[in-house]
């Protein structure tokens, strides 16, 4: 009968998806040459273990010494917790008529109107580089590099002399000023906007009869957002750590940020030991801020607003 192969047919029949007459080998075993990959992936999880227990160690000091009364700081385990971060909190509020609290809300103005200063000119400048063809535009924006490369402590001292000839010295504009520009911030702010804006949409937009300055903010500030919070956030920590700067333009300690202000505060330990802990309970309530501000912004982060938008 034909149309049905024997037996013996279907049995040599080759598997499907193999080549006739090829020898197949047997299939691997279960878990077999996986050893190996799995073994040297732990290598990257270890290290990534160990920054993370490096960062996070002072963090964990910090907020278990916090919780010490005075007279247990040095005297009790490193890590062994204690009931006293009440008191401390209000030791600290009591002292000098609240004063922290005023070295708060300073660092909050130097660091929240001076990182929105400081994204708006990266934000133009950036914008600037990327879309218009201007001459000097690349000697410009390598000079500008230089900034980054350049250490704080170079640049305090010849804006401290700069503000003292325009007599600003000891107030807040002395340390806002030259906090605006940021070599680092324009940086970004260029890379981001060449990626980021499509030329289309601005040459669209000039068709249209639209303004220069209209196109940056209808256009270019919405695709921009994104890079813009990253920018703001950068210089929000940066402005917030900032010691150097306000240690030498500011005289006042009305006027200190938190960073300045805690350091005075450490300098007075060396006389008075019951000020370590003030110190440490208000190194602890620094960090609160910068936590509730990556909550608060995260959802602002976004990738790809444009996409699709614009067929190349």
């Amino acid at each position: 009968m034909t149309g049905f192969a024997s037996p013996s047919a279907r049995k040599a029949a080759p598997a499907a998806g193999t080549t006739p007459g090829v020898a197949q080998a047997p299939p691997p075993a279960v878990g077999a040459g996986t050893a190996g990959p799995r073994r040297t992936a732990l290598l990257p999880t270890a290290a990534l273990v160990l920054g993370a227990l490096y960062c996070l160690l002072p963090v964990a000091w910090v907020l278990v010494a916090a919780t010490k009364p005075g007279d247990a700081l040095f005297s009790t385990f490193t890590f062994l917790p204690g009931t006293g971060l009440g008191d401390n909190v209000t030791d600290l509020t009591a002292y000098r008529d609240g004063i922290y609290w005023r070295w708060m809300l300073n660092s909050v103005l130097y660091a929240g109107l001076g990182a929105a200063l400081s994204t708006a000119v990266s934000a133009l400048a950036g914008y600037a580089l990327a879309v218009h063809r201007f001459p000097g535009r690349e000697a410009f924006f390598n000079v500008m590099l230089t900034g980054v490369l350049m250490p704080p402590v170079i640049l305090a001292v010849p804006q401290y002399l700069l503000m003292a000839e325009a007599g600003l010295t000891g107030t807040y504009a002395s340390v806002l000023l030259p906090l605006i520009l940021s070599p680092y911030g324009v940086y970004l702010g260029r890379v981001y906007a060449e990626a980021a804006i499509p030329m289309e949409l601005v040459e669209a937009g000039r068709m249209d009869g639209a303004g220069e300055w209209r196109i940056f903010l209808r256009i270019a500030v919405p695709i921009l957002s994104p890079g813009l919070v990253t920018i703001f956030l950068f210089q929000f920590v940066a402005i917030w750590n900032n010691f150097l700067l306000p240690f030498i333009m500011l005289g006042d300690d009305e006027k200190f940020p938190m960073t300045v202000g805690l350091f005075t505060l450490l300098k007075q330990g060396a006389s008075q030991p019951a000020l370590y802990t003030l110190v440490i309970t208000g190194a602890l309530l620094a960090i609160a801020p910068l936590i509730a501000l990556f909550l608060v912004i995260q959802r602002f982060w976004s990738l790809d607003l444009l996409s699709g938008a614009v067929k190349s």
